[in-house]
């Protein structure tokens, strides 16, 4: 039964739903999905915005009602009652941690229902439970994977589909989409260093530091120079520079370095779904094989002091004990041939009124394989901005909510 709550400014109702974990064998496991409607007190019957989170492998952002956050909420309650799905494995879902008592293959096997068309057919059944007959979806990030999903398999649920920081390539090999996120990313590295050119000794110091295996970080992890490198995924975001510097200003042997570390590190035991099944919710059709360690540029050879981006490599895996546990699984899903994601013919045919907010240098998601997508979706309206980075629907307050709301409704 679905609890209400109220607090200052905001209704919020928690539900709970039994979903099987293969959508396909529905009398099979099954798995817990949680939903927080949040609604203005004066809003309650307004349409539904269905929020689908950026990750994979990350739950929805809890709200608050002083102030309202997150920052675009306060938009949407004045023309939805937005409902913040707990995606598969997340959060107060079922939770996914390292599967013990599961064999590897076993655990390969239940990970290969985490993306975003498991998590498309989550919503369809929520969709039913709850009597709605279409509802709109915002997605950021990979929230915009499973919405390109969702058109491509229900589009008949949807009212709307707005899209931030988050169109997918369609049939593009992830080998081509990593190739053009780590010349994004090298071209990040060389603004960053002009900004702040003494960081560069700085990390020539560390790494010097880290191959003597002077930092451990607070899992009993040793903290690996290829380990460290991956906390230039922040780099993408509008304030990524000035996290990256701040850390470095800190001194590699105090307490709060090891722990800040850990916590900028992208991908890590807190949520294991985002490392393990990362390269997958780009496979569209293919294996992914390390696909990041194949194509890695070469300049990372020559140059410690490069940061890689939003990039997982097989020793991701074996570098943090927290995420040991799931190695051979992750080794089987790398070898795994993926079903496709998305139906070119049936996006071509899309009636559903979209928008997309596309960043014009986004580090995660590529804007020219962006713009490729969104010329197959006749009711498509993009807005290519460099105003924002990827986090520009968190960071302009609801400036870019309104601008897509405005753009699916023709207001613009």
């Amino acid at each position: 039964m679905a609890e209400t709550v109220h607090i200052p400014g905001l209704v919020l109702t928690e539900h709970e739903f039994q979903v099987p974990l293969d959508h396909g064998n529905p009398d099979g496991e099954q798995l817990t999905v949680f939903a927080r409607e949040v609604a203005d007190p004066g809003g309650r019957d307004r349409p539904f915005l269905v929020f689908l989170q950026g990750g994979p492998g990350q739950e929805a952002p809890r709200p608050t009602g002083s102030p309202v956050t997150p920052g675009w909420l306060a938009r949407a309650l004045r023309d939805y009652r937005v409902l913040m799905l707990d995606q598969r494995g997340t959060g107060r879902s079922t939770p996914v941690g390292t599967l013990p008592g599961r064999t590897p293959r076993q655990q390969a096997d239940y990970l290969k229902h985490f993306r975003a068309d498991s998590i498309v057919r989550d919503a369809e059944f929520i969709r039913g439970a709850l009597g709605v007959d279409k509802w709109s979806v915002l997605g950021q990030s990979f929230g915009g994977f499973c919405t390109l999903n969702y058109l491509s398999t229900a589009p008949e649920g949807l009212r709307e589909a707005l899209f931030t920081g988050g169109v997918p390539p369609v049939g593009r090999h992830i080998d081509e989409i990593y190739r053009a996120t780590f010349a994004t990313v090298l071209e990040r590295n060389r603004r960053y260093y002009q900004r702040y050119p003494g960081d560069r000794d700085r990390v020539r110091a560390l790494h010097e530091r880290l191959d003597a295996g002077e930092v451990v970080l607070p899992n009993g992890s040793t903290l690996t120079g290829r380990l460290f490198r991956q906390v230039g995924s922040v780099l993408g975001m509008s304030d990524g520079a000035e996290h990256l510097h701040h850390l470095l200003e800190r001194d590699p042997a105090s307490p709060a370095f090891a722990h800040d570390v850990a916590a900028a590190l992208p991908f890590n035991a807190r949520n294991p779904l985002y490392a393990v099944i990362h390269e997958a919710c780009y496979a569209d059709g293919h294996r992914t094989r390390w696909s990041a360690a194949r194509v890695q540029p070469a300049e990372y050879e020559d140059d410690v002091t490069l940061f890689s981006g939003e990039h997982v490599f097989p020793w991701t895996f074996t570098d943090d004990r927290g995420l040991a546990p799931l190695t051979e699984a992750a080794e089987l899903l790398a070898e795994h041939e993926w079903p496709r994601l998305y139906d070119a013919d049936r996006l071509r045919e899309c009636e559903v009124p979209c928008a997309a907010a596309i960043y014009a240098e986004d580090a995660y998601v590529d804007r020219a394989l962006s713009e490729e997508t969104v010329r197959l979706l006749p009711t498509m309206r993009p807005w290519l901005t460099n105003e924002y980075e990827h986090n520009g629907l968190r960071a302009s307050g609801g400036h870019v909510l309104d601008r897509l709301i405005g753009l699916a409704r023709g207001q613009f």
